[in-house]
């Protein structure tokens, strides 16, 4: 199980280093990895403040935006 979030994380880190290309594969990942969180942040508060960086955000709006268009 450790191995498949390590995977997820992988190829979004790689996707924002530019060493692999943006693809659905990454926005797959990047859904999971926000399913993840959410669901840390309903298990403690302690979660509560923990946030994707930015450059995760601008991310994601690529997803939004070819989503749209």
């Amino acid at each position: 199980m450790a191995e498949l979030y390590s995977n997820h994380c992988q190829n979004v880190a790689e996707s924002l280093a530019g060493e692999r290309e943006v693809d659905e594969q990454t926005f797959t990942s990047l859904a999971i990895l926000s399913e993840r969180l959410e669901h840390l942040k309903g298990l403690d508060k302690a979660y509560s403040g923990v946030r994707f960086s930015s450059a995760v955000k601008k991310l994601q709006g690529r997803q939004n935006a070819v989503a749209v268009g």
